[in-house]
């Protein structure tokens, strides 16, 4: 059970495949709903050919924060610290939700150790003219859900497959309890990268949306496209937010296309 050691923190996280440095690097980073356990169903499909990483962010999972420690605005520097503890020194980041946060953050900062840039269902903060009124008409107006069913997971997933939705509350649930007000604050010092930032990134840029998605809706992955040079948009239909646990076979597919593709 590694732990990388972190600014007021310990960072756990998992390896699979072949050793660093053997193999290309894939790093799986989650989102507010998930933990490491999130991946079950990508990291058996590419570990014979990647070296796999998944991890807790800090105040998910096994990672833990000190009192008074940087909470968010530490993810970035977070996944640097479990990359090298890991010693992994370049790897294709597959972001998910408010993972996007920290991988883009940690691709501005270092981009010459992110090969390639997966962003599932999420913007990863990023800002512009833009994406700023999509983001606050789908915060301020989302539309109602059924009782029981979670927000990440969706109404489709509920309904048609039940006993997925439960196992995703149920991954949910192992993460520690924090106030709503208290996660919020969390996130809120999470860094928000700006379009002019982001267009200078040399990496390939791969999004994923679910077309059913209501916590981060498609149009606000095609506007974070946009700021992007050359980033690519894929829509999976019958998905929610959780296309890699929602649709595992078209999610997997879709990175493996992404992978093999010239840069």
């Amino acid at each position: 059970m590694p732990f990388a050691p972190a600014d007021r923190a310990r960072i756990y996280y998992e390896l699979y495949g072949p050793k660093p440095g053997d193999a290309p690097a894939i790093v799986f980073a989650h989102g507010n709903g998930g933990n490491h356990l999130s991946w079950w169903q990508q990291v058996p499909h590419f570990r014979d050919r990647f070296t796999c990483l998944v991890f807790d962010h800090r105040g998910w999972g096994r990672s833990d924060e000190e009192p008074g420690g940087p909470g968010g605005a530490a993810f970035a520097a977070d996944l640097g610290a479990v990359m090298d503890h890991a010693g992994i020194a370049r790897a294709t980041l597959v972001a998910q939700s408010m993972g996007g946060w920290t991988c883009l953050g940690f691709a501005l900062a270092h981009p010459e150790r992110v090969e390639r840039l997966v962003m599932c269902d999420t913007h990863g903060g990023l800002t512009s003219a833009e994406i700023a009124p999509l983001v606050d008409a789908a915060f301020r107006s989302p539309p109602p859900l059924p009782p029981g069913v979670h927000p990440a997971a969706g109404v489709r997933m509920h309904r048609d497959q039940p006993a997925l939705h439960f196992l995703y509350e149920e991954i949910a649930a192992l993460n520690p309890e924090m106030a709503p007000r208290e996660r919020f604050a969390f996130l809120r010092a999470i860094p928000s990268p700006t379009a002019e930032q982001v267009r200078r990134l040399p990496m390939p840029v791969h999004f994923i949306a679910g077309e059913e998605d209501i916590v981060i809706p498609p149009p606000i992955l095609d506007a974070a496209a946009a700021c992007f040079a050359g980033a690519s948009v894929r829509r999976v239909p019958e998905a929610g937010h959780s296309v890699y646990f929602e649709r595992p076979d078209a999610f997997n597919r879709l990175l493996d296309e992404f992978l093999a593709a010239k840069a």
